[in-house]
C-alpha cells in the first residue's frame, strides 16, 4: 500500500475485532470521506480510498491472517501494494441502503421497478362465470414534482466525482484487475445536482391507485395474472415492474373442486335408489343438472355427467360433474309404511341383495352353522 498506517488503525478497531465490528467502522469511515460528501477535497478522498483498502484486506480471513503475520510486505508482489485501489463491491450495500436504486453492471442499464403481488379471494361461482373488478393499491408512481427525473426542477446532473463519469471503478485483486460498477452513482456515470425535494431523488413517490382486473372463468386457487408495467415505478425514470394478482377460492357449501372437475354428495331415499329415479342439482350459473339414478344403486357409488364442471381456463369446453350417492335410511316411518316393509321383508328371498346374502352365507360357512 501507498501508506505504512496501521490498518486497525486505520479503520479505528483493534486488532481483535469480528466481522461485525469491521464493517460498521468502515460503513462509518467511506460515508465521512465519500468525495460527494467532500468535493473538491483530494485529502478526503485519499481518505477515502485507503479506509477502503484496508477493508478490502481485513474483511478476508487469508488477507487478515497474512497481514498480522507480515504486515505491509505480505502484499508487496501485486497485491495491496504498488499503488492498488480500493475493491469498491462491498461498499454497494450502503449506498444502496441509503440513497436506494439498483446495483446493476453498467453506466447504461436502469434497474426496473419491483414486481408486485396482490391476493384476491374470489366465490366459486366467480371462479365458474369470471367477473370484472376493481382493486386499490398503494404503490410507488412517477413523481410529478420532477416527472421522474429525481432533480429538482431546473436542476440538472453532473459526473460523478468517483468514476469521472465513467459509471465503473476499477480494484486490484491480485494481478488481475476488476471493473465494477461505481457504488456512489450505481453504474449511472452522473450524479444529482439537487435531489428533487419531494421524491428525494427517487424519481417516484408512494400513491394510491384504482386498477380495473378481469378475472377470466375458469380460475383456481394458486392461478396468477400479470397486469405488466402495474408495478412499481422504476427509479429515476426506469421502467416500471409487474403486478402479480395471485387468486384464492373460497370453499363452497356444496361443491369441492379437482382441477375443472366438480364434486358433490347427493342423499337419496331407499326407495328411489331400489326403484331408480333422478334428482336435479344446482348448477353454478343458476340452471339446473338432472342426474340419472339407476335402479338397485348403491351408497357411495359416484355417477359422472360430462361437461358439467368447471370451464376450462382460457380455452374451451368445461370438465365433469362427479355426483357421490349417498342412500338415506328412514328414520320415521308411519304405520302403514312398516306394514308395507315388514311384507316386503317376508317376501325377500336372498336375491334382492347379493352382496348381503353373500356375506352372511359365508360367515356361517366359517362359523361352521
Amino acid at each position: 500500500m501507498a501508506t505504512e498506517t496501521d490498518l486497525y488503525e486505520l479503520l479505528g478497531v483493534d486488532r481483535g475485532a469480528d466481522a461485525a465490528t469491521l464493517k460498521s467502522a468502515y460503513r462509518k469511515l467511506a460515508m465521512k470521506h465519500h468525495p460527494d460528501r467532500n468535493p473538491g477535497d483530494p485529502e478526503a478522498e485519499a481518505q477515502f480510498k485507503a479506509v477502503g483498502a484496508a477493508y478490502e484486506v481485513l474483511k478476508d480471513p487469508q488477507k487478515r491472517a497474512a497481514y498480522d503475520q507480515y504486515g505491509h510486505a505480505a502484499f508487496q508482489q501485486g497485491g495491496m501494494g504498488s499503488g492498488g485501489h480500493a475493491d469498491f463491491g462491498d461498499i454497494g450495500d450502503i449506498f444502496e441502503t441509503i440513497f436506494g436504486g439498483g446495483f446493476g453492471g453498467g453506466r447504461q442499464r436502469q434497474a426496473r421497478g419491483a414486481d408486485l403481488r396482490y391476493d384476491m379471494q374470489v366465490s366459486m361461482e366467480e371462479a365458474f362465470d369470471g367477473k370484472k373488478t376493481q382493486i386499490e393499491i398503494e404503490v410507488s408512481q412517477q413523481c410529478d414534482t420532477c416527472n421522474g427525473s429525481g432533480a429538482e426542477p431546473g436542476t440538472g446532473t453532473r459526473g460523478c466525482n468517483l468514476c469521472n463519469g465513467y459509471g465503473k471503478v476499477r480494484a486490484n485483486q491480485g494481478f488481475f484487475v476488476v471493473e465494477r460498477p461505481c457504488p456512489n452513482c450505481h453504474g449511472r456515470g452522473e450524479v444529482l445536482e439537487d435531489p428533487c425535494s419531494t421524491c428525494r431523488g427517487e424519481g417516484r413517490v408512494d400513491k394510491p391507485q384504482a386498477l380495473d382486473v378481469e378475472i377470466p372463468p375458469g380460475v383456481d386457487t394458486g392461478t396468477r395474472i400479470r397486469l405488466s408495467g402495474k408495478g412499481e415505478a422504476g427509479p429515476r425514470g426506469a421502467p416500471p415492474g409487474d403486478l402479480y394478482i395471485f387468486i384464492h377460492v373460497a370453499q363452497h357449501d356444496f361443491f369441492e373442486r379437482e382441477g375443472t372437475t366438480l364434486l358433490t354428495r347427493v342423499p337419496i331415499s331407499f326407495t328411489t335408489a331400489a326403484l331408480g329415479g333422478s334428482v336435479d342439482i344446482p348448477d353454478l350459473d343458476g340452471s339446473t343438472n338432472t342426474i340419472d339414478i339407476p335402479a338397485g344403486i348403491q351408497s357411495g357409488r359416484q355417477l359422472r355427467k360430462r361437461g358439467a364442471g368447471m370451464p376450462v381456463l382460457q380455452g374451451r369446453g368445461r370438465g365433469d360433474l362427479v355426483v357421490e350417492i349417498l342412500v338415506e335410511t328412514p328414520t320415521k316411518l308411519t304405520k302403514a309404511q312398516k306394514e308395507l316393509l315388514k311384507e316386503f321383508r317376508e317376501t325377500e328371498t336372498g336375491a334382492e341383495c347379493p352382496a348381503a346374502q353373500g356375506f352372511f352365507d359365508k360367515l356361517k360357512g366359517a362359523l361352521g352353522a
